[in-house]
């Protein structure tokens, strides 16, 4: 048996990957990248490099084994994840794998957000797909966040259009704790987990902390979803995923992202990291 993590090169695969080194040897793990050169360090130390790609469904014919733990990270190519997603349930359906499991969204059929619909539909094609799966609905990275923390810290201030609600976000390592655990763990076969972090926080406590941390002034600036999706057009974003994020923000004013809290601390024994922590990181 190989556990096989797909997408491996991205920023969440990697810190799988390196999760997975660490409590199962090299022979037993392999990586399925669309780029052979970004996993050569990998291969180095004895990890199993598939080149495949998502949007050529012919070169995932040879990805999994039968009997493998295979991990889909969802794609990153908003409006196209469907077909992607679904090549690779029906390439692992085909070699017969033991287990597969999807990083999905928090919230799963509850979300009403369009960001969620693409997971939604790659979640029904798992369940169809007949396999053993688990379904980690994750929620917000923090660095989704702290990613820009230098141009709030910059403009002084963090915009958005959400009411200055609360957001129960977890670092990417804690979601990659998880997805570790459940690979190298037993009884996880149908689980479906709603993943979150222990605190939820809001954006007014977020520019605070960004304050606290640099001895500048930041503050919060809650503004219509229109004036919002013009700032992130403004500032260089297509006008879709301009408006994809001001409809997160309308969820997060509704309270969709500020849920199951205690899960995923649970499943990776030990709390998820605070807010402070990743904008220490970040700055």
């Amino acid at each position: 048996m190989m556990i096989v993590v797909t997408g491996a090169t991205g920023q969440l695969g990697r810190l799988v990957v390196e999760g997975l080194l660490a409590k199962v040897p090299a022979s037993e793990l392999a990586v399925a990248v669309r780029s052979a050169g970004k996993a050569a360090d990998w291969a180095a130390e004895g990890v199993t490099v598939r080149e495949v790609d998502y949007n050529r469904p012919e070169t995932l014919a040879t990805a999994f084994e039968a009997g493998d733990r295979v991990l889909l990270i969802s794609g990153s190519e908003v409006g196209s994840r469907v077909p992607q997603h679904t090549a690779v349930v029906e390439a692992a359906k085909a070699a017969g794998v033991g287990l597969l499991a999807y990083t999905s969204i928090l919230g799963g059929d509850e979300a009403t957000f369009r960001l969620a619909e693409e997971h939604q539909a790659t979640e029904a094609a798992i369940r169809a797909s007949g396999l053993p799966f688990v379904l980690l609905r994750n929620g917000w990275y923090t660095e989704n966040y702290t990613a820009n923390a230098a141009v709030a810290v910059e403009h002084g201030a963090v915009v958005g259009s959400n009411g200055d609600a609360r957001i129960a976000t977890a670092a990417r390592q804690d979601y990659a704790d998880a997805a570790v655990a459940v690979l190298t763990g037993e009884g996880h076969e149908g689980a479906v987990y709603e993943l979150s972090g222990d605190e939820a926080w809001s954006f007014s406590e977020y520019a605070a902390a960004l304050a606290a941390h640099t001895g500048k002034p930041v503050g919060y600036q809650d503004v219509p979803a229109e004036t919002h999706r013009e700032i992130l057009v403004g500032a260089g974003l297509p006008e879709g995923f301009a408006a994809i994020l001001v409809d997160v923000d309308a969820a997060i004013a509704r309270g969709e992202l500020d849920r199951d809290k205690g899960v995923l601390s649970t499943l990776i024994g030990r709390p998820t990291t605070p807010l402070a922590a990743t904008v220490a990181a970040a700055l």
